[in-house]
């Protein structure tokens, strides 16, 4: 059981060794590059949810007419 312990402890070890050193390998963006596509990213979810209320809201009036009939 012990040995069982000690090599679960070392594979563990193992692994975070390994995330650090990932770590070191990652290129962050600039702040500039990020407020710019977030910002765009916003822009397009707010473009799609007024197309997708528009439709919605020609559906909607087409049905409706439909049941006046």
């Amino acid at each position: 059981m012990n040995d069982n312990f000690q090599n679960t402890k070392n594979a563990i070890i193992t692994y975070f060794k390994g995330v650090r050193t990932e770590w070191g390998k990652i290129t962050w963006p600039e702040r500039q590059q990020v407020i710019v596509e977030t910002f765009f990213v916003v822009a397009i979810v707010f473009v799609f949810t007024l197309t997708i209320y528009g439709a919605d809201k020609i559906i909607e009036w087409i049905l409706s007419f439909f049941n006046r009939v």
